[in-house]
């Protein structure tokens, strides 16, 4: 059964991401003690560029051999390649591109000019990746990502699962496309709910007031078509990491604690 969601509060953005960067090391190590290979994936946001960055000073970073890490993306805005728009983008600047993280081996979702003639053969294309990476031990469509950080819009969207939209409904594969998107850019790739459930451990990350809401509502038994981050669970663990601003539309014990 998949994971309930727990709670982990911070006092601040920088504890956020410090905790997040903490436990996203540990969890690779030792996801590679127990596999062989640790497989990563990944949202973009402000809050996910501070844990980048976090992981970059991270005095345990070299506890993980980042040549055995797979780093796959939840979704991505389909634009050119090298577009400041690219949710890889700021992953690469701040992580990626420097050692030891260079060696990782990435898994970026197709640009728009790609090798693929269309959105829809570029999202069975990265379907048809995530499929050719699977470990021996991946035994569906998409490898069990050993943890998957998703951020949580205002509106309560995830990935680039929207509320109300097409993409809240579509299971048709583990990857799908996105038109009309109510955020910009309106053409997207994005793991669906099927896709998202493949994660071993699923982290939702949020920070700030302007998400307290999306928090409150996601952890109130919201259904998953009108609140997105509602519906993934990871199949071993659910956290939300979120810092106390995030967390203050939460409903409280009678000692001022929040709960879910």
């Amino acid at each position: 059964m998949p994971a309930q969601p727990e709670l982990i509060i911070q006092a601040n953005p920088e504890g956020l991401a410090g905790d997040v960067a903490v436990r996203a090391v540990a969890t690779l190590a030792r996801a590679q003690q127990n596999r062989g290979r640790a497989a990563l994936a990944l949202t973009a946001g402000s809050i996910m560029e501070q844990v980048w960055s976090a992981i970059a000073a991270a005095p345990l970073r070299d506890t993980v051999d980042w040549s055995r890490v797979d780093v796959f993306w939840a979704d991505e805005r389909y634009v050119p390649a090298g577009s400041a728009d690219r949710n890889d983008a700021p992953a690469t600047r701040l992580l990626f591109s420097q050692p030891p993280f260079k060696a990782a081996r990435l898994f970026p979702m197709p640009a728009s000019d790609g090798p693929y003639a269309n959105l829809d053969d570029a999202a069975a294309g990265y379907a048809e990746q995530l499929s050719d990476a699977r470990r021996a031990d991946d035994p569906d469509e998409v490898p069990y990502f050993d943890v998957l950080l998703l951020g949580v819009g205002p509106d309560g969207h995830c990935a680039s699962l929207f509320p109300e939209h097409p993409s809240a409904y579509d299971e048709s594969g583990p990857v799908i496309a996105v038109r009309n998107s109510p955020k910009p850019p309106p053409l997207r790739i994005s793991l669906s709910f099927l896709g998202l459930a493949a994660a071993n451990e699923i982290w939702f990350v949020a920070s700030g007031a302007g998400k307290a809401r999306a928090v409150a509502l996601a952890l109130s038994g919201a259904g998953r078509v009108q609140v997105p981050a509602a519906g993934p669970r990871g199949r071993f663990r659910t956290l939300w990491l979120v810092d106390r601003e995030a967390a203050a539309g939460l409903p409280r014990h009678p000692d001022g604690r929040p709960m879910l």
